[in-house]
């Protein structure tokens, strides 16, 4: 299973959105958050898929993979939509068996949740895999460059968000690592009551955090000798470029908001 969790991990590609200028899919990505929220209604969550679906094929990523590495999302989408179909009440009774009542508007409501909870997740994970950490960092301060009039430490904060990022797949592998190992020594965290998986936890997380601050201080360390000192004065070895597919990106997602506030309209 961790080996298949996809968060933090970047593909190199050539694809459309792999070109793309890191700012242009930081911009693409908030506004597509907010603009998930007009939709109401059937044709606007049909129309959110699809929009989904297409930049999955311009990125050129495989659905499987990405189902694969997002089943732990997965599972907390069908909780979502199990909680809204069994406790929403409204419209039509649809069920009516012994306790259990599902209403119409119950069902709706947990699809269409559901829906903008998988094509947001999607859409993040789009964002981690084809843009790398370096590229992040840098079109986070860029964007974020107005509020060092404020005296806020920009670069600082991209850079933190940076590593917090990349170091998800390396404490994922850490922690396979330490259950198998606990697993060969007679320990089983997977298996068993609630109870006894819950004191099984406890000698995982001890060397998992170990683990974690030693890397921290090895990354201090390497950092401070190789003379890095903050955002002051630092210059890039690679220049971002806005390009014609960023406007056209940004354009669309501009187009996807006028039709969703139309559909929501009629």
């Amino acid at each position: 299973m961790m080996e298949k969790m996809i968060f933090g991990r970047f593909i190199p590609g050539d694809s459309f959105v792999h070109k793309m200028d890191p700012r242009a899919k930081l911009l693409f990505v908030f506004a597509f958050i907010v603009i998930v929220f007009l939709a109401n209604n059937i044709a606007g969550y049909i129309l959110l898929v699809a929009f989904t679906l297409v930049v999955i094929l311009l990125s050129r990523i495989k659905l499987y993979f990405l189902i694969n590495g997002l089943k732990p999302v997965l599972i907390l989408m069908i909780f979502t939509l199990c909680l809204h179909v069994f406790f929403t009440k409204g419209g039509d009774e649809l069920v009516n068996w012994g306790i259990i009542h599902i209403y119409e508007e119950g069902l709706k409501q947990g699809i269409f949740i559901s829906i903008r909870f998988l094509v947001l997740v999607f859409m993040t994970s789009i964002l981690t895999l084809t843009t790398s950490p370096i590229s992040i960092t840098d079109g986070l301060e860029t964007l974020l460059n107005p509020l060092k009039k404020i005296k806020l430490p920009v670069h600082e904060l991209a850079l933190m968000m940076s590593i917090a990022l990349r170091f998800i797949p390396t404490l994922m592998d850490e922690t396979d690592k330490i259950m198998k190992a606990q697993m060969a020594r007679g320990s089983d965290v997977t298996s068993g009551p609630i109870k006894e998986r819950v004191k099984a936890v406890v000698p995982l997380l001890i060397p998992l955090f170990i683990s974690a601050f030693k890397r921290a201080e090895d990354l201090a360390t390497a950092m401070e000798v190789r003379g890095y000192r903050g955002g002051e004065g630092r210059t890039r070895y690679r220049q971002l470029t806005w390009g014609f597919r960023d406007t056209m990106a940004l354009l669309l997602v501009v187009i996807l908001a006028a039709a969703l506030i139309y559909l929501r309209m009629n």
